[in-house]
């Protein structure tokens, strides 16, 4: 299997910052590269979904379920994040609550979710969702492939990196 993490991290853990994984969405083997970057650099590593997740043992990695219901996992994170926290998530309104609070948005395709893009994507998306309901077939996201998991390991490296360094 490809090595998608850069082996450059620090083995130290990341301060007190976590990762908060919407996990119900997210790509399995994006979830395996998380996996292996918690472990490795000692980074807390917590998923948040309405259904059981199966994660491996590991003092760094758990799970909370949630009820099931409209945002609410997405409420969860928000409510648990804290300033300089990671978020992976491809629910554009919550990136954007997570960058409110401080913390950093990373789709799992490895687009990074910013002060300067997020609000033209939550425009985007409003957008697309008036077409939908007016009957127009916007179609769906291609599947993840490839470049998106390699982008996806990049941007995890740089926040790993970044937030080792400042520990």
């Amino acid at each position: 299997m490809v090595q998608y993490i850069m082996s450059a991290i620090k083995e130290s853990v990341v301060g007190n910052l976590m990762i908060w994984v919407d996990a119900d969405a997210c790509p399995v083997v994006i979830k395996e590269i998380l996996f292996k970057a918690a472990r490795r650099t000692k980074t807390k590593l917590t998923l948040v979904a309405n259904q059981f997740m199966r994660t491996p043992k590991s003092s760094y990695i758990n799970a909370i379920q949630v009820s099931a219901g409209f945002d609410v996992a997405d409420n969860e994170i928000v409510k648990r994040l804290t300033a300089g926290d990671l978020v992976i998530t491809a629910d554009i309104p919550l990136a954007s609550d997570a960058i409110e609070k401080g913390a950093t948005a990373l789709n799992p395709r490895g687009e990074l979710y910013s002060t300067s893009n997020i609000k033209a994507r939550l425009n985007m998306r409003n957008f697309m969702d008036e077409l939908r309901a007016s009957g127009v077939d916007t179609g769906g996201p291609s599947s993840l492939n490839q470049n998106d998991r390699q982008a996806f390991a990049n941007q995890l490296d740089r926040w790993l990196v970044k937030n080792s360094a400042s520990v």
